[in-house]
């Protein structure tokens, strides 16, 4: 059964692994996106990143076309995907304005004479695709909405080796069209739900705020246990190694933060809130994400002397990535050099170019 081409649009970090991991398995993509010079880059091979296999996959890619041309993409493929980036309001919902503006290019290039499986996969508010389907119908396009759960730094794992796959379709005929292509992209076997659009969009913000949830429980049983001098360690450990729990994310450390957790919970508060539910949980891991920085940063201050240099090993928001958003890592150095302390960041290159570029002279620098 011949494949059919896929195009991309948005081919940041996430939408570049998932153009790429399909040009591996024997796709011919399209990967669309506004940026001239990035796209040039691409094409050239030249683009390079510290994101795990990307690099390689795209030395390696014989049948991954990089254009700044929608008209293009949307000719040669009949699958297109939409990854860019959604960005958060100030309400808390998401921000779906460069989601909008690959719709309205959409709507411009007029009636599609094959039939489009349009597939959102960026985070949106719920009830976002059947929105977009309703403006689209009539020029033959059938938007689904399939999310993805990935981390940086394991981006390419992720989208082959996923634990779940769920599947918002349109209809039962894009369901099984979507799901044809996970069987051909994953190398495992994950658990697959199909459902409606809005209950798939749903369990996207739902599970990552659940994930959040976990996080913050457990630096609070960590922040009580330093507290009182228990061994918070060997708690976590304990109540991780029951099966209803799990011992994923369930250790004690850093806040959340990231481009991901932080607007994941602020979109399920403002999504219930809109319908009436006091979204109480989510509200109360916010909350104390934020308080368990002050809890920390006064435990670990008796281990520091004021005279000597405090270094941090990593302030970018997890290990391995040069992402600073939203990084409690970063905000726990900052508060103990405001404190007075004389803090020195290890870190990428990379990382303490931000670093310093946001804060000048208020950290020392060590590189990895």
């Amino acid at each position: 059964m011949k494949k059919e081409n896929i195009g991309v649009i948005g081919i940041g970090k996430l939408g570049l692994s998932l153009a790429l991991n399909f040009e591996k398995i024997g796709y011919k993509v399209w990967g669309c996106d506004i940026r001239q010079s990035y796209v040039k880059s691409l094409a050239s091979k030249k683009y390079s990143t510290i994101e795990p296999s990307i690099d390689e996959l795209l030395a390696s890619s014989e049948c991954f076309f990089p254009t700044t041309s929608l008209k293009e993409t949307v000719e040669n493929c009949n699958i297109l995907y939409i990854t860019v980036r959604t960005e958060t309001e100030p309400d808390g919902s998401y921000d779906v304005s460069q989601a909008e503006n690959v719709v309205e290019s959409l709507l411009s290039l007029g009636f599609q004479n094959t039939p489009k499986t349009l597939i959102i996969n960026c985070n949106v508010n719920p009830g976002y695709t059947n929105s977009v389907h309703e403006r689209l119908a009539a020029y033959n396009y059938k938007t689904s909405f399939n999310p993805e759960w990935v981390a940086q730094g394991t981006i390419v794992i992720n989208q082959t080796n996923p634990d779940v796959v769920v599947i918002g379709e349109y209809d039962a005929e894009e369901g099984e069209k979507i799901l044809s292509l996970y069987s051909h992209l994953c190398k495992n076997k994950p658990a697959i739900y199909r459902m409606d659009c809005l209950s798939a969009e749903i369990t996207k913000v739902s599970l990552n705020c659940f994930l959040t949830t976990k996080i913050t429980f457990a630096n609070m049983v960590g922040d009580i246990a330093n507290k009182v001098g228990a061994d918070s360690k060997k708690i976590l450990e304990a109540i991780g190694s029951d099966s209803r729990i799990g011992g994923k994310y369930f250790s004690y450390g850093y806040g959340y933060g990231g481009p991901c957790f932080p607007r994941d919970n602020r979109a399920m508060i403002k999504y219930a809130q809109d319908n009436k539910i006091e979204p109480l949980l989510p509200i109360a891991t916010q909350s104390y994400n934020s308080k368990h920085l002050e809890y920390q940063v006064e435990f670990d201050k008796s281990k520091f002397a004021h005279d000597e240099k405090v270094y941090i090993d990593g302030v970018s928001y997890k290990p391995g990535v040069d992402i600073l958003e939203e990084s409690q890592q970063l905000l726990y150095a900052k508060t103990l050099a405001d404190e007075g302390y004389s803090v020195v960041i290890r870190d990428l290159p990379s990382v303490c170019s931000q670093v310093r570029k946001l804060y000048g002279d208020l950290f020392e620098f060590e590189y990895k």
